[in-house]
């Protein structure tokens, strides 16, 4: 994988996504969308300074959705040849002939479908070799392993790289497409000492190898956290103050986006259906969505459906502004998309300088006593009540500082409430993926422990 591996071509891409467009509205259809996609990858995994795994991909494929008037039916493939195509199609269209009709089927408006195709720098091959990509994690694994005398063992080191091209179309005369990479280095290594053992894991990604972390601090950081696990106490039941680090903090803001996503809220199985224009978080804070990040993460110039999405605040001084919705979504809402068919877009958290702290040490101050959290267990999480319960490792803080780490607890609240108690935000900002937050302090937390 020295050089830049080849992938299927653009013309040829969209002229298969035409071809079975045009096939299927000649077998019936009135209405269709496809997508091709071909993707290469090289897969390293190293293990205790060997080589576990090396492997490379090709990934190719081709899915169809067919409407007739307003029923629907979809199929998909890994073959891209016409004939593979053509089998594909007529599948998706037996299907349709066989479903009930759904007034909310069919393709987005056409008014709102991508016209404007900005190059958001998505495509950064990283050339490597395979012995070149081993060396990176050996030397990821190494430092990890070197961090700390008590690290006595390795999950291993993981290094992923991939690019692909992908065209999506659709009978309205949307057919586009673009280029993107994906790059990721993680590490995780166990420590121990008389009390036990602790894993400590961590990781970097990027759509350019220049965004990764060097190997070394990568392997550093994991070995820290392990070490720092060691010797761990429980804790007695308790209400407290709660800073979830910026590795858990983005969990929180998922679980929010997914709390205002389209198949939970017309379904009726989200706390926060009918909150647009509520409070639900406090005045001093409020969330952007970006999708034209250049060599963002999560940019992308039109979402799965080739509506172009927007550029806004979904919350704004505290209060519900926008939802999450796909065409389908927002017709069973009686709405209209806002071009996240496939999700949210660069999440980033904003907030006034009397509720930001810099530092992760600042937020401690500022809390005083309290509970650090850093790594979250288990999915107890029920979003149609709120309810919010998850097993928890970090540290207990006291006069602002760590006095001991923790394990064996429980964190939980209602989500509503969690939301509203936001204190601060730190800006100690993890920014590798999809979600930029810092540290977030919320107060007021029941503990469960001893």
């Amino acid at each position: 994988m020295k050089k830049s591996p080849t992938l299927s071509s653009k013309d040829f891409l969209e002229n298969q996504v035409r071809y079975a467009l045009d096939y299927a509205l000649s077998k019936g259809a009135t209405s269709a969308a496809a997508e091709v996609q071909d993707q290469n990858g090289l897969n390293i995994n190293v293990r205790n300074l060997d080589v576990e795994t090396l492997e490379h991909t090709r990934d190719r494929s081709f899915a169809i959705t067919v409407y007739i008037n307003q029923r629907r039916g979809s199929a998909s493939t890994g073959d891209l040849t016409r004939e593979s195509i053509e089998q594909t199609v007529r599948a998706a269209v037996d299907i349709a002939n066989y479903t009930s009709e759904d007034p909310c089927a069919g393709l987005p408006e056409k008014d709102l479908l991508c016209t404007k195709f900005e190059d958001l720098s998505l495509w950064h091959p990283w050339e490597i070799s395979s012995e070149e990509a081993i060396e990176i994690c050996k030397a990821a694994e190494k430092a990890a392993l070197e961090g700390d005398s008590r690290i006595v063992n390795s999950e291993g080191s993981n290094l992923s790289t991939s690019v692909g091209r992908f065209v999506l179309g659709n009978t309205l005369g949307f057919c586009s497409g673009f280029d993107y990479s994906n790059h990721s280095l993680d590490t995780s290594v166990i420590a121990e000492d008389d009390s036990g053992m602790q894993v400590g894991f961590w990781y970097d990604m990027g759509v350019s190898p220049s965004q990764l972390a060097s190997p070394e601090s990568i392997g550093r950081e994991a070995a820290k956290r392990a070490a720092a696990m060691l010797s761990a106490k429980n804790l007695s039941t308790r209400e407290c103050s709660v800073i979830f680090d910026p590795y858990t903090a983005k969990s929180l803001i998922r679980l929010y986006i997914s709390a205002v996503s389209g198949s939970q809220l017309y379904r009726n199985l989200s706390f926060l259906t009918n909150s647009l224009g509520t409070q639900v978080f406090p005045e001093f804070l409020s969330m952007k969505e970006d999708p034209f990040v250049q060599e963002g993460y999560g940019s992308a110039p039109f979402d799965d459906e080739g509506v172009r999405p927007s550029k806004r605040f979904f919350v704004e001084n505290g209060v519900v502004k926008g939802y999450f919705l796909s065409t389908y979504s927002a017709r069973k809402l009686g709405m209209k998309t806002t071009g996240n068919a496939g999700g949210p877009y660069n999440i980033s958290l904003h907030t006034d300088p009397e509720h930001e702290e810099k530092t992760l040490k600042k937020l401690m101050e500022r809390m005083g006593t309290g509970l650090l959290v850093t790594s979250l267990i288990g999915q107890g999480v029920n979003l149609t009540t709120g309810d919010y319960s998850r097993g928890a490792k970090g540290f207990w803080v006291e006069n602002g500082k760590i006095a001991y780490p923790v394990d064996g607890i429980t964190v939980a609240g209602n989500l509503r409430n969690m939301f509203l108690n936001v204190e601060a935000i730190g800006q100690d900002i993890l920014a590798s993926d999809n979600y930029r937050t810092g540290s977030v302090l919320i107060k007021n937390l029941k503990i469960a422990g001893n």
